[in-house]
């Protein structure tokens, strides 16, 4: 929680400083997790006063329906009663492609979170190609960028992205905040593992980059001692 409190200081400085410049802060978010996450931090930090009273789109109708469940079971998360009547009081939900668009209609400061992600479909497209070419707008990544996604050519500094078959200059600011993730990191997955009763026969990792995964192996091998096997594409397995 430490490192999301400082990640948090991060992102309310870029709305305070985009917000100050007249422009809008857009979000690309995994619907599931990650956008109620920052949907959280930005509704607890305008509550607090940290940052300005603007509006908060929430513009993907996947993430409204999560966060809805979120906040409909909270024994089950990290939210409470509390945490959700101050998001939903802070926060306009677009469910319809007109809600969407006319979030466009909105021409002051204000904060955009949209899915996906990692920027390969979905509503946040339509946010890109309309604030990108404006220098006093920021798009901040939260989360993980896969290679050859347009979320990494942003994050790597690319000066145009290809949205809907036209090339789109990059002048917005782009910010990259890590540590907002919701996955575990490698002592939290081998704490996870080390309570089995009994170790596996053979151990896959499927999930993470190439040299992530290479890393993680010689990590559990040497901690563990377990049979560790990182699967390719093509190959197969017996499992008895």
């Amino acid at each position: 929680m430490v490192i999301v409190a400082m990640k948090a200081l991060v992102l309310e400085e870029v709305v305070c400083k985009t917000a100050e410049g007249g422009g809008v802060v857009l979000i690309p978010s995994f619907a599931v997790g990650r956008a109620q996450l920052i949907l959280h931090l930005l509704a607890q930090a305008m509550d607090a006063g940290r940052i300005p009273d603007l509006p908060i789109y929430l513009d993907s109708p996947m993430a409204i329906n999560a966060t809805e469940l979120f906040c409909a079971f909270p024994a089950e998360h990290s939210l409470d009663t509390d945490d959700c009547r101050i998001m939903n009081n802070r926060v306009t939900y677009t469910r319809s492609v007109q809600e969407s668009k006319a979030i466009f209609a909105d021409q002051g400061p204000k904060i955009i979170i949209s899915a996906s992600g990692m920027a390969t479909g979905g509503r946040v497209l339509h946010h890109l190609r309309h604030y990108l070419p404006d220098e006093s707008n920021t798009i901040v990544i939260v989360g993980f960028q896969a290679a050859n996604t347009r979320g990494a050519g942003l994050e790597r500094g690319d000066a145009e992205v290809r949205i809907f078959g036209q090339d789109v200059p990059v002048k917005a600011r782009v910010i990259s905040i890590e540590g907002l993730s919701a996955h575990a990191d490698y002592e939290e997955l081998t704490t996870w593992i080390s309570a089995l009763k009994e170790p596996p026969r053979k151990l896959f990792l499927v999930h993470g980059e190439p040299e992530s995964r290479i890393a993680f192996r010689t990590h559990l091998e040497q901690t563990l001692g377990w049979n560790i096997e990182l699967p390719e594409f093509g190959r197969s397995f017996v499992l008895d």
